[in-house]
């Protein structure tokens, strides 16, 4: 399993991304943001951080890259991505998850350990979850505020594509309490908490977020 992890300037956590992909017996392949350049992976993770400085909306620089481009398509093919926190919103600014990710209700930056239940766990991303599990890993943004208009919000729970929601207090206004969405096909899933920070519990939390990464694997060795 090769899973190409992009580095954009600010980018914070792709050298975590990496090491949780190495954790699931992975091939981590660092996949650089000016370079039209998959390398031939199987997979992408768009990592956290703070893409181009967030300048204008966050997100909204790193859509243009040159490596997104090469990604969207991928997508669109079926390649499985994964884009957490900074990586979320870039995927909604890319068109490839619908709303957008907008400041935290209180207008403070979050950072605890956060619950989520596992609502969908047909995604290429959560097949080694149960339905309903609850999971503890990391959340820490400024900006991660999920929003959409009421149809996006219909389809998305009519269609099952709601990946993860918060448990207990909303940690930052999203609507319908959505930590985590996926597209109609199941390949691509962003969410705001962070997976990465949570693979091994001597150093995160918990080890509940190598399921995500142990659960590519699954997808990449069934295809």
């Amino acid at each position: 399993m090769r899973v190409g992890v992009i580095t954009f300037p600010g980018t914070l956590d792709d050298v975590d991304a990496q090491r949780a992909v190495r954790h699931a017996d992975g091939e981590a392949v660092p996949l650089w943001h000016g370079d039209h350049d998959l390398k031939g992976v199987d997979a992408v993770i768009v990592p956290g951080g703070f893409s181009y400085g967030d300048y204008l909306r966050c997100g909204a620089i790193a859509r243009f890259a040159p490596v997104m481009q090469e990604v969207v398509e991928a997508a669109n093919k079926g390649m499985p991505v994964l884009g957490i926190c900074n990586g979320f919103q870039i995927l909604a600014e890319a068109h490839l998850l619908p709303g957008a990710l907008t400041r935290n209700e209180k207008l403070h930056f979050v950072c605890r350990d956060q619950w989520l239940s596992v609502e969908n766990n047909t995604t290429a991303w959560t097949g080694r979850y149960d339905r309903n599990a609850e999971i503890l890993i990391p959340l820490k943004s400024g900006e991660g505020s999920y929003q959409a208009d009421e149809d996006t919000l219909k389809e998305l729970e009519d269609e099952h594509r709601i990946v993860f929601r918060y448990v207990g207090d909303n940690p930052n206004g999203s609507r319908n309490d959505i930590a985590g969405i996926t597209n109609a096909r199941g390949n691509v899933v962003g969410l705001m908490p962070h997976p990465e920070h949570a693979i091994d519990a001597l150093t995160g939390p918990t080890d509940d977020g190598l399921g995500m990464f142990l659960s590519l694997l699954d997808t990449v060795v069934k295809a």
